[in-house]
Order: C-alpha cells, then structure tokens, then sequence
C-alpha cells in the first residue's frame, strides 16, 4: 500500500515547514502549495503546486487524492487592503473547504489565531467557550473569524475538521515577529505600551506543528470535529519579559520607554485614518490593534487541547528563547 499523500497549504512558510518536516518524518507523500515556487521543499522530495488557493479549480486541483489537508495559508499582518486579506484568509479558506468535501478528502486541520476573538478587552484564561470577536480593528483578526468559520462548517459535510488558534508563533527561523521586534528596538521604535505586566500566550514553532500532527490524529480517532482550540506553550510569560530577555541576549537595547495604553490606542487610531486618508505606503508605526496586543493580557485555557489533541510544549520556553536570541547575536 502506497503512503497517503497529505496537502500543506502555505507549505513554505514559518509554521508550513514545520508541519511537511513532521509529516515527511511518518513517511506520508507531501504536496505544498502556495504562490511562490519552492525549490527547496522540491529538493527534499515535496511535490509543489504553485497558485491561489482562492481559486476553486487551483483548491480542486491540489486536494484530489489526499487523505488530510492542513490549510495553513493566510494573509497575516495588521495593515493592508481589506481586498487582500478577504481574497486570501476567507475565499482561499472557502475554496479549500469546498473542494475537500466535493473531493471526499476525510480530514482538514484548519490553522486560525486567537485574533478571532479579539474584542480589545484583556482575556485573562479564557477558554473556547469565548464567542467570536466582533467590529474588529484590523482586516486580519475580521477575516481570519470568517474563515474559522466557514473552515468548521463543513464537519457536517463528510469532511472532518478542526481549528487550531496558535498564540505568538516565534522558534529557530522566525521571519516575522522576532526579527521584526530586534530591528524596532535598535532603531529605537519599541516603547512598552501600559504597566508592562501584562501577560500573554506563546508558541514554539516545534508545539503548534506538533499541535497540528496531534489534531489530525485526533480527528482521525474520532475527537475533535467541528471544535476549535487554543493552542500555546501553556505558561502565560510577561510580554515585556519575554521582549527584553530576548532583546538582551541578542544583543540590542532592551526597552525602557513607557506609553500608556490609552494613549498608545489613540495614537494608533489617529495614525491609521492618516495612513488611510492620504493612501501611505507601508503600515503606521502603531494601530490600534496591536497597542491592546502589546497593553493588555491575552492568554488562554489551553486544557481542551491538552485533552483532546495532546497538546505539550515541544521545548521550554526560556531555553529555546535563549537559543533564538544567540542565533540572532551570531548572524
């Protein structure tokens, strides 16, 4: 009997990898897709389709023949055209579903984000009981709760499913938030927003792709159909703990500035109508979205998963900080 081939949407990115790299190590056959061309996933032995997953005969072509899908493209960020992020995290997401069902493909492993249930309030344990967020501030967390939603959807339609909300993605690799967190703090742009406290999820790369290979056998035994959870390495850190511990062994400036929250939200609102108004290029220096990020608590019960999917975390959290923030003093 042949291996069963499995698609990894968004195969090429941060978590992406992650996920092809386990599921290769259990022998499965692996199909990535994404916009870009991927040479290196081809050279270890990856078959890749490059498209728009928003494209329903792109979403067909790709799921025929698999035995699982993880979708795990997305438009990520806080600031761009509302067109792009609707195109990509909700008709990319419908797309995949669809053809799922309409393929017979038995299980999807949808990657969403804790931002679904952002109402700019601090979540301080919160579990999944929390209802979707709405009037959200940014195209990102509105769109993503969209998606999650049309992704669940479908377990009455033949094809088992599941969310998963990763919290604060960062590990060896990160392209996005450590690095960006460096440059802003050597350039003197990083302020703690609030009384620094404040209290928050992460995630290693290694916990939520394990995370991910957990739920599709979860699905597979028969748990976790139709449910979404809260992924993280299940010890909330101080934001501004984990910033500067990482900043200092990295070696850049850790931050000292102080901005209270509510001036910081202002800041952000007042800054994304002037981006808006006069059609500046690239995102405001602030929004009001990740000031209640960086302010305020965000952090969840993660026990369902812990339960259900065997949700662990992967590496210590200080540790592995410690040994991303000397690879960034070595480059």
């Amino acid at each position: 009997m042949s291996a069963p081939l499995v698609l990894v949407t968004g195969g090429g990115g941060f978590l992406g990898r992650a996920i092809v790299d386990r599921c290769l190590a259990r022998g499965w056959r692996v199909r990535a897709t994404g916009r870009t061309p991927q040479p290196g996933l081809v050279a270890g032995g990856v078959e890749f389709a490059a498209g728009d997953i928003a494209d329903p005969a792109h979403a067909r072509e790709v799921v025929r023949g698999c035995a699982a899908v993880f979708h795990v493209a997305a438009k990520a960020g806080v600031w761009g055209p509302r067109a792009e992020y609707f195109r990509s995290n909700v008709l990319g997401t419908r797309a995949i579903a669809e053809a799922c069902v309409e393929a017979g493909v038995p299980d999807l492993v949808h990657t969403s984000t804790p931002s679904v249930v952002h109402t700019g309030a601090p979540h301080a344990g919160a579990d999944e009981s929390l209802p979707l967020g709405e009037d959200f501030p940014c195209a990102y967390a509105e769109t993503k709760a969209v998606a999650e939603d049309l992704a669940l959807s479908i377990h009455r339609a033949g094809t088992r499913v599941c969310a998963l909300r990763p919290h604060l993605i960062w590990g060896p690799g990160d392209p996005h938030i450590l690095p960006r967190l460096l440059a802003r703090a050597r350039a003197g742009r990083l302020a703690i927003v609030g009384d620094g406290l404040n209290r928050v999820d992460v995630t290693h790369v290694d916990t939520a792709a394990d995370a991910h290979l957990g739920a599709l056998d979860a699905l597979r035994a028969g748990r976790a159909n139709g449910r979404a959870y809260f992924l993280s390495q299940g010890e909330p850190v101080r934001l501004w703990e984990f910033i500067n511990r990482f900043l200092r062994r990295a070696g850049a400036p850790e931050v000292r500035r102080r901005v209270p929250l509510g001036v910081a939200w202002a800041a952000g609102a007042a800054l994304e109508a002037t981006w808006a108004a006069l059609r500046l290029s690239g995102e405001p220096p602030m929004t009001r979205f990740v000031a209640t990020q960086l302010g305020t608590d965000h952090w969840f019960d993660v026990g369902a998963a812990r339960r259900d999917l065997g949700l662990r975390p992967a590496v210590d959290t200080w540790e592995a900080l410690d040994r991303v923030a000397a690879s960034f003093r070595d480059r």
